[in-house]
């Protein structure tokens, strides 16, 4: 039986690189067990805006408060980049009460620290805002 090169170079790739990857995919199941909660405070027309949120499993909530004393609710869904595991985009909806409506918003994430969030956003009612949270 004779094996040829290009086969013994994908054999050796794959038994490389596939548990590699089995480990870096079960470290960020076990990591998201925990939620990671933020804090944001921003401004639109003048306001001040705030929310607190949390993500787990890369999904998020975030309960805030626009302006004109609206209060809403967001769903969050944040994307993982390949090989870029610190930064997390993100993109959301959610509903606002004083007749704001739905509501879109979306930004970034970024992990400096194993413990840190710092993150940068905007969102339709609430306006540009900058969260900082920390991951257990």
């Amino acid at each position: 039986m004779i094996i040829s090169f290009s086969t013994l170079k994908n054999t050796i790739l794959y038994s490389i690189f596939t548990p590699l990857l089995v480990m870096l995919a079960r470290g960020q199941a076990t990591a998201q067990l925990v939620p990671q909660p933020w804090v944001s405070v921003g401004g639109r027309d003048g306001e001040t805006t705030f929310s607190v949120g949390a993500r787990a499993f890369n999904l998020g909530a975030e309960l805030g408060r626009g302006t004109d004393d609206s209060i809403g609710v967001d769903a969050l869904a944040f994307i993982n980049l390949p090989l870029l595991s610190q930064i997390s985009p993100y993109v959301g909806i959610g509903f606002y009460s004083e007749d704001q409506g739905v509501a879109f918003s979306g930004g970034v994430q970024l992990n400096p620290t194993n413990n840190l969030i710092v993150g940068v956003g905007y969102h339709s009612v609430r306006g540009l805002n900058g969260q900082l949270g920390f991951k257990f």
